[in-house]
C-alpha cells in the first residue's frame, strides 16, 4: 500500500501519521511538503494529519487549505483517491470543500484532550469495513476547535447518505448531532476529530484506530 503524509507549517501529528501507516501498512509513507505542486503518483491513500497549520491564522485549516499542494490533492480527490484529513486536516478538508460543514470553536471554549469513547454508525466503508461488528471504539481527542456545525439540510444528508461515520458518546466539544466524522457523498473522503493514528499500538493504551487503516488495505 502507497500512502503519503502532507506537512505543513505548524502540524504536529505528521510524524504520528506517518508511524502509524508504517505500523499497518508495513512501508513507510512519502511525506510531502506543503509547498510541492504535485502528490506522487500510484498512491492509495492520503493522509492530512493534525496540528495548527500556518499557525491557525485566519480560521482553522483556511490558509493550509490554499497551499500549492492542495489543489492536486483536491484533484486527484474529485477523482476517487482516498484521503483521510485528521483533527487539522478535518478542518483542511472542510475549508478546501471537500466535505461541508464548519468546525467552530468547542462548545466550552476550552482545548480538549482526552480518550473519548465513540459509535461507529458505518461500518460498510472504505475506512470502517474492518471493525466488522465492532460499535464501539476509544480514540484520543486533542482540539480546541472541533464543534462541527452544518444547517439541517446538510445534516440530514450526511445522516440519510450514509456519511457519519463517526458519532461521539459524550460530545466534549458541542458537534451537531454528535458528528465526530464524516466521508464525502463518493465514500473516498474522510475527515475527524479523533485521533486514530494515536490509537494503533497497545503502547497508546489501545489500539481500536487501526482499523480505519486496516479497511483501507482491504482487511475484514
Amino acid at each position: 500500500m502507497k500512502t503519503a503524509v502532507i506537512v505543513f507549517p505548524g502540524s504536529n501529528c505528521d510524524r504520528d501519521a506517518a508511524e502509524a501507516l508504517r505500523i499497518v501498512t508495513g512501508q513507510a509513507p512519502a511525506m510531502i511538503w506543503h509547498q510541492e505542486t504535485s502528490l506522487p503518483d500510484g498512491l492509495d491513500l492520503v493522509m492530512i494529519p493534525g496540528g495548527f497549520s500556518y499557525g491557525d491564522y485566519l480560521r482553522s485549516g483556511a490558509i493550509g487549505a490554499r497551499s500549492p499542494i492542495t489543489r492536486d490533492l483536491i484533484r486527484r480527490a474529485d477523482s476517487g483517491l482516498p484521503v483521510l484529513g485528521v483533527c487539522n486536516g478535518f478542518q483542511i478538508l472542510i475549508e478546501a470543500g471537500l466535505l461541508p460543514g464548519a468546525l467552530m470553536r468547542n462548545s466550552g471554549l476550552l482545548f480538549v484532550c482526552e480518550r473519548t469513547p465513540l459509535q461507529i454508525e458505518n461500518t460498510n466503508s472504505r475506512f470502517t469495513r474492518a471493525y466488522g461488528d465492532t460499535r464501539e471504539v476509544i480514540f484520543p481527542v486533542a482540539h480546541h476547535d472541533g464543534n462541527y456545525f452544518a444547517d439541517t439540510e446538510t445534516l440530514d444528508q450526511l445522516e440519510s447518505g450514509g456519511q457519519v461515520m463517526f458519532r461521539y458518546l459524550n460530545n466534549p466539544n458541542g458537534s451537531a448531532r454528535d458528528i465526530a466524522g464524516i466521508t464525502n457523498a463518493a465514500g473516498n473522503v474522510l475527515g475527524m476529530m479523533p485521533h486514530p493514528e494515536r490509537a494503533v499500538d497497545p503502547a497508546h493504551g489501545g489500539t481500536d484506530g487501526r482499523g480505519v487503516f486496516e479497511s483501507l488495505l482491504g482487511r475484514g
